[in-house]
């Protein structure tokens, strides 16, 4: 029985696009032909298919097409980096996060109409109490920004952004003649922002002191879009250890692809160094969602989706290396393993059932030459050697040394240091080397948490040379402080805060029981640890004073 369903649901997942297509060709007076895709067959005759359905796309054979010319540079200019697992028969673990969520709730309104997530995720049930909208309606949560100036937003609207209204696939955005001579459109108000496709309006949104709003509509959208969108283009990432995929979709806006390599059940081996260890697509996943509980907004949105690699990669790319080392199995899976500096060959190759493959997918951050970022060397670096070791490893005083060298010795970047020390502890992530911020907000702005993907790899150990950063400073916000002490309350327990989040995403259930066990003892530890740093040092002397009742408190750059 459990085997005829699975076939019987991937038979439907399967045909669903192709009829809805076969539908939407129908309406619009296309009676083209909607074949079905055979791995095996198509073994045969790639290059033939591929020259047939680049000449058949809606869009150019070559990236000549430049519908928003502000944001139409080389994929590989946008630095972003985000994270890969395969799709088990993960019916039971499913069933069994819906059951507790189902408990969390009031179990004397059990037959309750379900209400479905924008994104397209799991549905929860509408009885239910949910501890994220609790927790979001917490005073904590509810800090309002200062007043923003247009030294405070990313892009100033009306002189920043030049758009294109093809790229909406707004149809009311046409010029109804058809003369596309006079299709570009300047808007010159927040209005006409409204139209814009999901992924600009969420780069308008961008400023100094967050990368989205807390309860942000586009953002929804957005997530919404990275699982639904037709994708028109893929090309490898240039650089980086591990292969990565530039996604590009039908309204111009672009992801990067982590596919996945290991199963939620695995662990990373002991003998494996940080360096060399896989990145997890469900890392970056459950990154963005722990980014958003602590209430830092500094990841870029990631969503899961199931990506079929033979219409949604292998057919639509035009990266000839790419596209040369797809394969057939034996197992007559469609297989593919690019290139890159480690897990780029035949024994590492991709392989999907028989060619459905999950991943994460993450926006992309505004193109460099639009929105230039610096990039910062990490204080608490590891030295990347099987031998040696970096300097704060040996020396308990560094952090002395550190508070003294700008940009730590002003402002609030050693304390966002420190939110970084606690999110990257509470995933497990030992691969922080550098990081990154906006140029145009100078030294004054948040830290952009990117590239996720070796979080979440060992759920039975917590590494605590992470926390060495918090330990030896002995300082952290007191809107950090305050916001891990209530999610050290059982009514807003963490890890089932987690666990309702991730039910969102498509790709649920994201993280296994143990992992979500080890962010609440994991949070333990960092508590512990700024206990006894006010023990030591004095509350004043540990707690940076940043919200003042419901206000937030900003310092002046000359604030020590």
């Amino acid at each position: 029985m459990v085997f005829l369903v699975a076939c019987t649901m991937h038979i439907m997942i399967d045909l669903l696009p192709k009829l809805e297509k076969r539908a939407a060709g129908a309406d619009s007076g296309d009676s083209g032909c909607q074949c079905a895709h055979h791995p095996g067959g198509e073994a045969q005759g790639w290059g033939k298919q591929r020259a047939r359905s680049a000449a058949e796309a809606d869009w150019p054979n070559k990236h000549t097409l430049r519908i928003l010319q502000d944001f139409s540079n080389e994929p590989s200019s946008n630095l972003t980096s985000h994270s890969l697992e395969k799709i088990t028969a993960a019916a039971g673990d499913r069933a069994e996060s819906f059951r507790r969520m189902r408990q969390s709730g009031d179990k004397a309104e059990d037959h309750k109409l379900l209400i479905g997530d924008a994104s397209g995720g799991r549905t929860v049930p509408a009885h239910a109490v949910s501890r994220l909208t609790a927790l979001f309606d917490h005073p904590l949560y509810k800090v309002d920004l200062p007043s923003l100036t247009n030294d405070d937003t990313l892009f100033n609207l009306n002189t920043d952004i030049r758009f294109y209204p093809r790229a909406t696939g707004n149809q009311g955005w046409h010029n109804e003649e058809g003369n596309e001579e006079e299709e570009e459109f300047s808007p010159t108000g927040e209005v006409m922002a409204e139209s814009y496709p999901n992924w600009l309006r969420f780069h308008i949104g961008i400023n100094r002191y967050e990368m989205y709003s807390r309860h942000s509509v586009v953002l929804e959208a957005l997530l919404k879009d990275l699982t639904t969108q037709r994708i028109t283009s893929v090309a490898m990432k240039s650089g980086g250890t591990q292969l990565k995929l530039i996604m590009t979709f039908q309204n111009y806006g672009q992801a990067l692809f982590k596919p996945m390599k290991q199963t939620r059940e695995q662990e990373t081996p002991p003998d494996f160094f940080y360096f060399s260890d896989f990145e997890r697509h469900n890392a970056e996943i459950a990154a963005f969602h722990l980014d958003r509980i602590l209430d830092f907004r500094r990841v870029p949105p990631v969503a899961g989706r199931l990506v079929n690699m033979t219409r949604e990669i292998r057919d639509v790319t035009r990266d000839k290396k790419l596209w040369r080392t797809f394969f057939i199995s034996p197992a007559n899976n469609v297989c593919f393993y690019g290139e890159c500096s480690y897990y780029c060959s035949t024994e590492h190759a991709l392989c999907g059932k028989p060619d459905q493959i999950e991943g994460s997918l993450a926006a992309f951050l505004p193109d460099l030459n639009l929105a230039k970022r610096k990039t910062w060397r990490n204080p608490w670096r590891r030295s990347y050697h099987k031998r040696k070791k970096a300097e704060w490893e040996v020396d308990p005083d560094y952090c002395d040394e550190v508070k003294q060298t700008p940009p730590y010795d002003r402002g609030t970047r050693l304390l966002d240091v420190m939110d970084m020390t606690i999110f990257d502890f509470l995933m497990g992530n030992m691969d922080r080397h550098h990081y990154e911020t906006f140029e145009k907000f100078g030294n004054d702005t948040f830290i952009i948490h990117l590239d996720n993907g070796r979080g979440f790899g060992k759920h039975s150990h917590d590494e605590l040379s992470i926390l060495v950063p918090l330990s030896q400073c002995c300082r952290v916000k007191k809107s950090t402080y305050l916001r891990l002490q209530l999610l050290a309350k059982e009514e807003y327990k963490l890890s089932l805060l987690m666990e309702e989040s991730l039910l969102r995403d498509r790709l649920s259930p994201i993280l296994i029981q143990r992992h979500l066990q080890a962010l609440d003892r994991r949070l333990r530890l960092v508590l512990q640890v700024l206990a006894g740093c006010v023990e030591k040092e004095g509350y004043v002397n540990v707690v940076e004073e940043d919200v003042d009742g419901d206000t937030a408190t900003h310092r002046s750059p000359g604030h020590r």
